[in-house]
């Protein structure tokens, strides 16, 4: 099996970075710590006193180039999730919900369809005027 030269452990911000070998006498797996990195920020911080190669620092803008782009797609995805459970809400309020149910959500629901639509009105709003 060939090994990646870089594994990316994904934190809430971006991934800590470690270079893969196996270059010691037992040929053992070895992931040594080199850079952490912030996807929203684009910053590469190198860990301790490491100087970060030219080829280092290209495997990680290239990650995370990926990682944003795959982001991206998860985050406009959750939004087409989140049509359907709204979709799937307005089934269950108008089919199965009961009077307890809707006393409990009624007020939460409401006022959270209303702020999402008023920023959705005047996000298009702001479209159209351009």
């Amino acid at each position: 099996m060939e090994l990646p030269d870089y594994y990316f452990r994904v934190r809430e911000n971006g991934a800590a970075v470690y270079r893969v070998t196996t270059d010691n006498r037992d040929r053992r797996l070895e992931m040594d710590p080199i850079a952490v990195v912030n996807v929203r920020r684009g910053d590469i911080k190198p860990h301790g006193d490491r100087v970060l190669s030219a080829a280092d620092r290209s495997a990680i803008e290239d990650w995370m180039h990926r990682r944003q782009v795959l982001l991206e797609a998860r985050e406009v995805d959750d939004i087409h999730r989140a049509i359907d459970h709204l979709n799937l809400t307005a089934q269950w309020v108008q089919s199965r919900a009961s009077d307890a149910a809707l006393e409990e959500v009624t007020d939460s629901l409401l006022l959270a369809m209303h702020d999402l639509r008023s920023v959705l009105v005047r996000k298009k709003a702001d479209r159209l005027k351009r």
